[in-house]
């Protein structure tokens, strides 16, 4: 589908967004902001633009990421090194009402563009700062990147297995965790100002403390025991039984049975009725104690069986379990298409690009994808316009470099 429309009106529709960063963890914030009707601005410097345009796997150039973190932006190339650049900014913000930002702390305040520049010219304006280590503290001076805010945060030194060094996930977490706390505090931002009568203010996300602040009980247990958690491979410790289990087949299924009657339901379906009435394993810490074995049940009937019995049965048993899933089974998943996870647009070129559907589903503001990623400095002469710039203007920055 090109440009869907539901027919309902968007939820930050009149909201304006400017965006300044680079990469995943600013960005991202603004991307979703995008998706419920924000007009967005995307600042990039002329002649390359955001180095996420050329990242991972490219169609005619362009990073098909691009396509799906930048939809529904505008696209305006200005060089934020001169002072050309800097005072368009300061126009762009009169009306703005929320900025994104994601670079080293003071590299704005150098340009004359910090919270304390801002804040002067929009009085109400709101202003998501994301760094690796926040503004402030003895670290916030060094350069952070999503890996490193994960392996600060807590996160790393709890995957892959207790032999094993420490694994990342596939996706940059740390940057989409920060864009999540970003969005949430405009959000309440937002609330504050225009519901409580309050003014602008700025919010002060590190990456490091969006990881840490999903780290569950990581600190009250170490803070009440010393207690150290570790590594636990496909298992969650403390959950008996969640993990991951060989079917005969060779394909791997993920079965969660840590709940009190989920896990008498399983050791039926597996036949382990024993297990099932065993008064010890009523309760998930008695579980715990006897992890083992129970896990060893579950291998034992599952590496007998191909995934597809192993599915059926679980389900008809009312137990929570699925396949590991690959990009292709998503993308001919029934439950995916039913639910509009992944809709269909055209690139510049005429070419199909598949999208991930917007998440979370509003039932009367719902969010949509307008148009997918543009081109870099796509909107930079309609956006300057706005501002009062002539034909002749515009052009005269075109050759000065600053667009």
């Amino acid at each position: 589908m090109d440009n869907p429309s539901s027919g309902k009106p968007a939820s930050l529709q009149g909201v304006k967004v400017i965006e300044l960063g680079t990469l995943i963890a600013g960005p991202y914030a603004a991307s979703l902001l995008g998706q419920f009707g924000a007009e967005v601005i995307k600042i990039e410097a002329p002649g390359n633009g955001d180095p996420l345009r050329n990242w991972r796997q490219l169609h005619n150039g362009t990073s098909l990421w691009w396509y799906a973190q930048s939809r529904n932006k505008k696209s305006l190339t200005l060089n934020l090194k001169s002072d050309e650049g800097q005072q368009i900014v300061r126009e762009l913000v009169r009306d703005a009402d929320i900025v994104i930002e994601n670079f080293r702390p003071g590299t704005l305040e150098g340009w004359g563009l910090g919270w304390d520049d801002l804040v002067k010219i929009n009085p109400n304006l709101i202003m998501v700062r994301v760094s690796g280590y926040g503004q402030d503290g003895p670290y916030s001076q060094r350069p952070g990147f999503a890996a490193i805010a994960e392996s600060m945060g807590g996160l790393r030194n709890l995957i892959g297995f207790p032999d094993r060094p420490p694994v990342r996930a596939g996706v940059s977490i740390g940057d989409t965790l920060a864009s999540l706390y970003g969005v949430i505090g405009a959000l309440l931002a937002m609330h504050h100002l225009k519901a409580n009568g309050g003014k602008g203010q700025f919010i002060d996300i590190a990456l490091y403390e969006a990881v840490f602040g999903v780290m569950e009980s990581l600190i009250p247990e170490y803070g009440a025991s010393g207690h150290v958690r570790e590594r636990s491979g496909a298992s969650l410790p403390g959950i008996s039984p969640s993990s991951t289990y060989l079917c005969g087949d060779g394909l791997y299924v993920i079965i969660a049975g840590n709940g009190d009657s989920i896990f008498k339901r399983l050791m039926q379906a597996i036949g382990r009725a024993d297990l099932a009435a065993d008064p010890a394993l009523a309760r998930n810490e008695g579980r715990v104690r006897q992890n083992a074995l129970i896990d060893q049940a579950i291998s034992d009937w599952t590496a007998q069986h191909d995934i597809d019995h192993v599915l059926n049965l679980l389900e008809a048993a009312d137990v929570p379990a699925s396949r590991v899933f690959t990009a292709a089974d998503i993308y001919q998943n029934p439950h995916y298409r039913a639910r509009e996870m992944i809709q269909q647009f055209t690139l510049p070129d005429g070419s199909p690009i598949d999208l991930p559907g917007v998440v979370p589903k509003l039932s009367e503001t719902p969010g949509q994808t307008r148009w997918v990623g543009p081109e870099l400095g796509q909107h930079t002469a309609e956006i300057l316009a706005t501002l009062g710039r002539s034909p002749e203007q515009i052009a005269a920055l075109q050759q000065r470099g600053v667009i």
